[in-house]
Order: structure tokens, then C-alpha cells, then sequence
């Protein structure tokens, strides 16, 4: 079987308000799980709890991506200002007590 081989170059990757964007989905998530649960019995009756509790993994999990694209804004804006992480003190290494 031949190896398949990219004809042209990948697209450069679209940049947006992607830590609004995260934040509106975790938000979501959770909203729908508050929704939900005044129904949990019903959910519970036809085996559906599922729902419920995927809703609030999708905000646990939008809390991590909050922080997660948090971060990588912060690191991209550093990088495009020039500045460097190593920009902080350094520390001397521990005397040997050879």
C-alpha cells in the first residue's frame, strides 16, 4: 500500500477569541447541567442519567481548558513582545559537599 503524500501545504491555523470561545462552552455546559437536574428522576427512570453527567464533565473539563488556553495566551503575547521566560532570577545550584 503506497504511502499518501499531501498534495498542497497545510493551512496556517485560525487564531480567534478562542479564550472567550472556551468560556462560552464551559458556561453552556454548565447551564445545561443545572437545567437537568429538577428532571434527574426522569432521566433516572429511562436509564438516561448519562446525560446529566456528561454536562457536568463537559464544564469540568471547560474549566480546564479555560485555564489551559488562559496560559497559552499569556505565553503567545510573551512571545510576540519579545520577552522570555528567562527573564526571571536564576538559581545557583546547591554547593557540593564533596
Amino acid at each position: 500500500m503506497a504511502k499518501w503524500t499531501p498534495k498542497h501545504e497545510a493551512p496556517e491555523p485560525l487564531e480567534g477569541p478562542v479564550v472567550a470561545t472556551i468560556t462560552g462552552g464551559t458556561i453552556l455546559w454548565f447551564v445545561l447541567f443545572v437545567v437537568q437536574l429538577p428532571f434527574y428522576s426522569w432521566f433516572d427512570d429511562r436509564d438516561l442519567t448519562w446525560w446529566v453527567w456528561t454536562c457536568l464533565a463537559g464544564g469540568g473539563l471547560g474549566l480546564i481548558g479555560i485555564w489551559y488556553v488562559r496560559r497559552r495566551d499569556a505565553a503567545l503575547k510573551r512571545a510576540a513582545s519579545g520577552e522570555t521566560t528567562e527573564t526571571r532570577p536564576e538559581q545557583s545550584p546547591a554547593p557540593s559537599t564533596d
